[in-house]
């Protein structure tokens, strides 16, 4: 039995085997043995010349020289000293795994070996090299499977195989993956696909051709035997067929539904091998090729062709047991490597579809969001943030934290954060939302805990509003660089039930920026909560006076230098960021009136509008604004009880909001030819940019947009 020998010196004589084991692959588990796969740059190949140490003639090949070798081997396996978990000691465990592989084969073959050991008792070195070569063997088997399980995806797994066959097994390599690769349960829709995954190879081309016009001098001068050649193109590459379709029936197809590797020259591997490679490839003389198929743990996934050149012994029969282990060690991790890959994505869609695909940009106030899970191997959890836009220009600010980062709780914030944004619709006060969800959360389950943060800016009167359960407080940095943190009352977490929260109203001064986050920010196991916070709001402060007191940080910019205050050892948890630069609306670019419910409101408001256009010189304006008004304060006035109110605001667009104390919202309908009535709707529809109503806890407020004229647009 010979070795995987890393280096030859040139072409071996042929030589019976010495394997003991059956064709079809069955074999003991490897043995453990140190992780000692090298690449390509570390496996020099000599060329086939002579010289010391080089390979042997014809007058080196009888039975003493195999036992001067063996002797050696023997001597050199003395002076290398104890081992390790069976790996040689030396000045590492991987260069030296792979020099008892190199130095116990320069040149000798399984008939050299056999010639060696069987002579009878007397020829102890003999045996003693004999059992080293299977030692090495193993070793070998163990180092491999060790790297490629070491890949946790698919491409670590499959590059593991290559490094670790290339060059001790073989000379070259193709691996071939089902596309698309199934799924757990699911079974095949169509035709079963094997596509190309990853080829590696030994040297280029040049050496080969070398070596080929070597081996085939020996047949006649000049001639060149390209079947013996491995599959390598012109550069150095592999060039095997893309993609194969395994037909029913076919000699691949037997193959592959036998799971065992099989040699080349075999029965059907003979006709497989062009089907998976390509009709127009060659194929290696002889037991140089091995077809070995993939098999998961419910089907067959793939196949790996293994391929020596001619300057190198064949393959044996107990390669087959080496294709084998390598082939089911490979198949189950990409086996894993799929499940977990499939695991990942749907928690990636869950965790994306559970936070805002953006974020709105509503007047007033400019957003920055950064969300970061608390590691790779868990990448969802219960942080989340949201900006919901309100009636008046307003916005709701939220950032919450459900206890854990599973799936679960990435489950629990999806539905507090509907909740939460179903209530802010109602423009229910910042209390009342936490309330309301401390309620949800207890109908939810005992055990549903979860901080939370609600707030609600309004720039026309540049004032905050903020409600805390259990949640850090904000920190908020003013426009010429101080940074403080908010008192707030703190609440208890959502969950516990039976408490009250508080809300504190407070300045939001234009220029200033507000910073909600989670716990992950500032707390872990290195540091204590309040100790973050110091550190955050310091690092706030040192961040302004480098842009300088009297322009605000770029808040995108803001965002990633605070997440850059984190450390080694400071992620024990997931983290969400939402930062928001208040910029308010001017006193004088908003106009408000009180009408009364009566048959004159109509014309008293398109009065007052015309006023405040005149005012703002937007008179091109009047005309639409004037028929949208009247219209929607006629339909307020029609349903009100209690004063009606009419406010213009002048941003980027002109915004007119109508309220009143009716809870029905409006609908758009086609009114009829004979219908006095019904059309104001459909107007609004046609000569606004955007319009809308929104239900309120004392009514309901309808708005729409219209856009400014050129010279007062504000980019």
């Amino acid at each position: 039995m010979t070795e995987y020998p890393t280096s030859q010196e040139g072409p071996q004589p042929a030589v019976a085997s010495g394997g003991g084991t059956d064709e079809l692959g069955h074999g003991k588990a490897p043995i453990a043995a140190a992780e000692a796969v090298r690449t390509h740059a570390d496996f020099p190949r000599p060329r086939g010349t002579t010289g010391e140490g080089s390979g042997h003639g014809p007058a080196d090949t009888g039975p003493a020289a195999a036992r001067s070798r063996d002797g050696e081997a023997a001597r050199n396996a003395g002076r290398r000293g104890p081992q390790t978990d069976g790996v040689p000691a030396g000045p590492s465990g991987a260069e030296a795994a792979v020099r008892a592989v190199v130095d116990a084969a320069p040149g000798t073959g399984v008939g050299a070996a056999g010639a060696g050991s069987g002579s009878g008792p007397g020829h102890g070195p003999g045996e003693v090299g004999v059992a080293r070569r299977e030692g090495d063997r193993l070793r070998f088997v163990g180092a491999a499977t060790r790297r490629i399980a070491r890949g946790i995806d698919l491409d670590e797994i499959v590059l593991g195989l290559c490094r670790a066959t290339v060059p001790t097994f073989s000379d070259a390599i193709l691996v071939y993956l089902r596309d698309p690769l199934p799924v757990g349960d699911e079974r095949p829709v169509g035709p079963v696909v094997l596509r190309l995954r990853r080829t590696d190879r030994l040297r280029p081309i040049d050496d080969l051709t070398d070596a080929a016009e070597g081996a085939g001098a020996a047949g006649g001068p000049g001639e060149l035997d390209f079947s013996q050649l491995p599959l390598v193109g012109p550069q150095g590459d592999l060039p095997a067929a893309e993609l194969c379709e395994i037909r029913p029936g076919g000699a691949l197809a037997e193959v592959l539904r036998g799971v065992r590797p099989v040699f080349g020259s075999a029965a059907g591997a003979k006709d497989a091998l062009p089907e998976l490679l390509g009709a127009d490839h060659p194929v290696p003389r002889g037991q140089r090729a091995i077809l070995a198929p993939l098999r998961g743990r419910r089907r067959v996934i793939g196949a790996a062709v293994f391929l020596r050149t001619p300057d190198r012994d064949a393959f044996e029969q107990n390669d087959l047991l080496v294709a084998a282990q390598l082939a089911t060690h490979t198949a189950l991790g990409i086996d894993k490597a799929v499940l977990y890959g499939r695991e990942a994505y749907i928690a990636d869609e869950l965790q994306r579809t559970m936070l805002p695909d953006g974020l709105p940009q509503p007047t007033g106030v400019r957003l920055a969001s950064r969300y970061l899970p608390a590691a790779e191997t868990a990448r969802v959890g219960g942080d989340w943030y949201d900006a919901i836009p309100l009636p008046g220009s307003r916005v709701a600010l939220v950032v919450g934290d459900v206890m854990g980062h599973s799936m679960t709780s990435a489950a629990i914030m999806g539905q507090l954060r509907t909740t939460a944004q179903t209530l802010a619709q109602l423009d229910l006060p910042p209390a009342e939302v936490l309330h309301h969800l401390d309620e949800q959360a207890q109908r939810l389950g005992s055990d549903r805990m979860a901080t939370c943060l609600y707030a609600v800016y309004d720039p026309v009167s540049h004032r905050i509003t903020i409600a805390n359960a259990g949640h850090p407080p904000p920190v908020l940095l003013h426009l010429g660089g101080r940074a403080e943190v908010l008192r707030v009352p703190p609440g208890a977490p959502i969950g516990v039930g039976g408490v009250d929260f508080e809300a504190v109203e407070l300045d939001a001064p234009a220029g200033a920026t507000l910073l909600l986050y989670t716990d992950g920010l500032v707390e872990s196991r290195l540091r204590d909560v309040w100790t973050g916070i110091e550190q955050l709001r310091e690092r706030l402060a040192a961040t302004a006076q480098l842009t300088g007191l009297d322009h605000p940080p770029p808040l995108e910019a803001l965002c990633d230098d605070v997440l850059d205050m984190l450390g080694p050892g400071d992620r024990d948890d997931d983290i969400a960021l939402l930062a928001a630069r208040f910029e308010g609306i001017a006193p004088s670019d908003v106009a408000y009136w009180f009408l009364d419910p009566e048959e004159t409101a109509p014309g008293r408001a398109r009065r007052f509008a015309r006023r405040a256009l005149t005012r703002w010189g937007l008179e091109e304006l009047s005309d639409s604004l004037e028929l949208l008004v009247s219209e929607v304060v006629t339909n307020a006035v029609r349903y009100a009880e209690r004063p009606v109110t009419l406010r213009l605001l002048r941003t980027d667009v002109l915004r007119c909001e109508v309220g009143d104390d009716s809870p029905q919202l409006p609908r758009q309908r086609r009114a009829r030819e004979t219908d006095e009535g019904g059309r104001g709707l459909f107007l609004v529809n046609r000569l606004a940019r955007r319009w809308g109503a929104t239900r309120l806890s004392s009514g309901k407020v309808v708005w729409f947009e219209l856009p400014l004229p050129g010279p007062h647009e504000r980019r």
